[in-house]
This record gives C-alpha cells, structure tokens and sequence, in this order.
C-alpha cells in the first residue's frame, strides 16, 4: 500500500495523507459473517460516561473476525482483501474445501488466490497458523494466544508483529515490539507473518470533520477549564497546569505504572524499555 496526498486546493487538503486503498475489495462484506453494532459513544451500561469525548461518526457494521483458526489440516483460498472499519489492519475472506467462508487478519504480502492452512507442522509459509513449538526462532508471527485456545490476543494492530527469541522448556519466549520477553506456552497457536497496512502510523487525518467521521469529538485541554473541573485549571492568564501533570481524575501523565497483575510475573522474562521523558 502507499500513502496518498492531495493538491492544496482547501486548508484541509493541503495537510492531509491518507493510505491508498485502491486494491482492496470495493462491495459490500461477506453479509453471513457481519452483524449490527451499537455505538455506545463512551458510555458504560448505566449511561455514564467512561470514556470522554466519543459520539457520533459513521455507523458500522462488525465483521466477525476468526482469531482462533481451529479449522485444522484443511485448506482456504483467499478470496478478496477488504477493510475493516472496527481496526487499523485489513482483513481477508476465505474460503474453505468444505465451502464455508471465514475472516481472518490480512499479513502482509498475501495475495488473492493464496492458499492457507492451520494446523501441527506445516509450512512456513505467511498465512499459515501453527503452535508456538513448529515455528522456528526468529520468525515474524502475529495473532498469537496468550493460553492455548484462547484465541489469539498479541499482535493484531497494523504493520504489527512479535518473533520468537528462544525456548525455555514447555514455553516459548516472545519478543514484544515494546522491548518485553515473556513466556508463552509453547502449544499456542500463531499466525505467520506481519499484518498489512504499516502505513497507518503515517495517516495525517487533515480536518477536525475527519475526526467526527471517527467517532472522535472536541477535546478541550484541562489548562483552559476551572479549578472545579480540572487539576490543571485557574490561574491568572496563561498557565502552565502546575509541577506535576495529571488526569482529569488526578493520576500522574508521566510514566505512572498502573500494571497490577502480580499472577502473570513470573511469565515475563524481561521488562519493557523505559520511555525518556
């Protein structure tokens, strides 16, 4: 995929980059394998907001994608690559020997007419899932279960990808695009390859409209607001919002560890790297 640009004909044009998506599947999506969703626009059961500045947007459609690939030792074509307006990566639809039909995440390089199998030791080959212990070291892999059967978890975000650095008896060590080791047993399955669509990082949205089209709403910066309302407001003019930068709720924005999963320590062999302030 490439990046596209516009001429300067408006301020909104002269500023936007948008990832060119004249390859992919242009109908409709495949109608058995989507349903309805309701936007929740930020609100939780009980009608209060959690999560601020979410409405609108355009409506959607879920695609039910397959992150388990338990239809083993049996071959799918891909038939067509199509955006997914529910994740930044593409998706494809495949279509099994016995005629059924199923999603799963697009990686890159994957063409039309490519064949793709899941299952115990099968080809290296981008498309094809497998457990962590047939996966030699090294090799790019996504979609990848944190327990077996569980579904894969790790990796499923545009141009994304983990690899495999070592083995430490019924486990495999991952290698996180964050810096981070950690454990995983070693019957997981994963998928080979990295996902399609790297360039998302690189998207300039261009327009405030764009961000309403998302479901993105104005955000107003606690610095402007009153002391009432925000940590960071009052002051005589322009302030600085303080010493110590925090949330609407009053939790340090820098670099506060929230991580509170003392179960899963022992499965993390090395630590994130430290971001620098």
């Amino acid at each position: 995929m490439t990046l596209k640009t516009f001429k300067p004909y408006t301020k909104s044009t002269r500023g936007t980059i948008l990832v060119d998506k004249s390859n992919l599947w242009k109908g409709k999506p495949f109608k058995l394998l989507v349903k309805s969703k309701n936007a929740s626009k930020g609100r939780n059961n009980n009608g209060h907001i959690t999560s601020r500045n979410r409405a609108g947007g355009h409506k959607k459609m879920y695609r039910q994608i397959d992150f388990f690939r338990k239809k083993f030792d049996m071959y799918a074509v891909v038939e067509r690559i199509e955006y997914d307006p529910n994740r930044s990566c593409y998706i494809m639809l495949v279509k099994f020997e016995d005629g059924q039909h199923s999603y799963y995440l697009a990686p890159q390089k994957i063409k039309v007419g490519d064949k793709i199998e899941s299952g115990s030791k099968k080809e290296i080959k981008i498309g094809n899932c497998m457990p962590l212990k047939d996966i030699p070291v090294g090799i790019d892999i996504h979609n990848v279960e944190l327990y077996p059967g569980s579904g894969g978890k790790i990796a499923r975000s545009a141009g994304t990808s983990v690899s495999i650095s070592g083995i430490d008896g019924n486990y495999s060590l991952i290698k996180m695009t964050s810096g981070e080791v950690r454990k995983i047993d070693s019957r997981s399955m994963a998928t080979i390859g990295v996902l399609s669509n790297p360039d998302q990082k690189n998207i300039k949205i261009g327009k405030a409209g764009r961000s309403r089209w998302l479901g993105r709403r104005p955000h107003t910066r606690g610095v402007v607001m009153n002391p009432v309302d925000h940590p960071h407001g009052g002051g005589e003019g322009k302030s600085a919002g303080g010493r110590h930068p925090v949330s609407r709720t009053g939790q340090s924005a820098k670099g506060l560890k929230t991580r509170d999963n003392k179960r899963t320590d022992k499965y993390i062999i090395r630590k994130r790297k430290r971001k620098k302030a």
